[in-house]
């Protein structure tokens, strides 16, 4: 009873802008699309958040990957680095997916309104509206399929033609109710449901048929276009961390196959759909979705000039860093050919002194063993006077037991 009355809340109030444009335009069929145009732009504020949020997150696509590529074994480090970015970049993880279920959330209501005409457009509740169609249904029970979902959409057009009756089982029924609806549209029944047999017997090769036909593939292949559309626009936003495009990242991204899929599957389900329902709710989804598409178009150029803007001044401050590390390296490199052992007026005192007695100890080295050889001796090197257990001599490393000679003999018998 709860959902019932919150939904209630977008319903009712839709219903009497339905049955307005009803009144307004005398035909059904430029009522449902007039109020299939209002309904998108009402839901343009939500449609503009969740199409913001989704661009954001097509840019990180390729950092993102990397992300992955970089932390593939430490699923941990790899989701701190994701929110890092998300958090630099200003993109909510969730704040896309719940903008994008917002208006599908509202449009479920919105077609009951369409599915259930006697209780929205004609103002009866959902026990008279019952009464009708039963009453009906007993008059001429061959006018009903089989889905009672919408048994409303067929009784409404035929209440006129069944009024006595109606009005005989149901005193209470206001006078605007047994008015009913005209499912007329260019000599369409919008209040019928196309038939996918055309060879069966009772095809008639007329407008009324053939209309009705083109609805529901309409309906079902312009899926087909508004997905190639989408991927498009989705694969332009894909760039790297300089703001370059990124076509191949584009490609192969998440999104991307996905999208494929859904370009078959989504049209192959509402070509189903469309032929099991009233061809009304094919023109209700058409046309909401030939809306959607132009808004998509004009929401991606606008924020489109926005992040290029940012992609432009990210590039320029990664060129200019570039350039101030290369200025940097290249003064380096001329300072270490200019002065080899690296001695400037910020060497300290102490690392001269001991820069020149390292000098002076070297030549004494020199000069030793130069003298030596001259005499004769051999000079033995430092290493060839380590003791012969292979112990440098330092107390630390010795214990009481420690001989450096213990190995001295049997050296000298080998």
């Amino acid at each position: 009873m709860l959902a019932f009355h919150i939904a209630d809340i977008i319903q009712v109030p839709f219903g009497y802008l339905m049955e307005a444009l009803y009144r307004l335009t005398n035909n059904y069929g430029f009522a449902l699309i007039l109020f299939s145009v209002i309904v998108q732009l009402v839901l343009l504020p939500i449609t503009a958040k969740s199409k913001k949020s989704m661009m954001k997150m097509s840019r990180l696509t390729p950092q993102l990957q990397e992300i992955q590529r970089r932390y593939a074994n430490d699923p941990a480090r790899q989701n701190q680095a994701m929110q890092d970015l998300y958090r630099e970049e200003g993109v909510s993880m969730g704040g896309g997916c719940l903008w994008s279920f917002v208006p599908m959330l509202l449009l479920l209501p919105l077609y009951t309104v369409v599915r259930q005409p006697i209780v929205y457009m004609l103002h009866e509740n959902m026990d008279v509206a019952n009464q009708i169609v039963e009453v009906i249904k007993g008059i001429n029970p061959e006018l009903f399929g089989g889905n009672a979902y919408y048994h409303q959409m067929i009784a409404a057009q035929y209440i006129p033609q069944y009024a006595e009756a109606i009005k005989a089982a149901i005193p209470t029924i206001g006078e605007i109710a047994l008015e009913g609806i005209n499912f007329g549209f260019i000599g369409i029944d919008l209040g019928a449901v196309p038939q996918f047999n055309v060879f069966a017997s009772t095809w008639a090769w007329n407008w009324a048929h053939i209309g009705a036909l083109l609805i529901a593939l309409c309906s079902a292949g312009y899926q087909v276009v508004s997905m190639l559309i989408m991927q498009k626009m989705n694969d332009s936003l894909v760039t790297d961390k300089d703001g370059i495009q990124d076509k191949e990242t584009a490609e192969n991204s998440q999104t991307a196959q996905t999208n494929k899929v859904m370009m078959w599957t989504m049209p192959l389900m509402m070509l189903w759909i469309g032929f099991t329902v009233p061809c009304a709710l094919s023109l209700y989804w058409f046309v909401g979705g030939v809306v959607r598409t132009v808004e998509d178009v004009i929401l991606n150029n606008r924020y489109r000039k926005i992040y290029d803007a940012e992609d432009a001044e990210r590039l320029k401050r990664r060129l200019e860093q570039d350039r101030i590390e290369a200025e940097k390296e290249r003064i380096r490199a001329q300072r270490r050919a200019e002065n080899p052992d690296g001695i400037t007026e910020n060497t300290s005192k102490k690392r001269l002194q001991k820069q020149q007695r390292d000098a002076e100890a070297a030549q004494k080295a020199a000069a030793a063993k130069e003298y030596a050889m001259k005499k004769g001796k051999l000079v033995e090197d430092e290493e060839e006077n380590l003791p012969l257990s292979g112990i440098a001599d330092r107390p630390y490393c010795k214990g009481r037991a420690y001989d450096p000679n213990r190995y001295a003999s049997d050296a000298k018998e080998n």
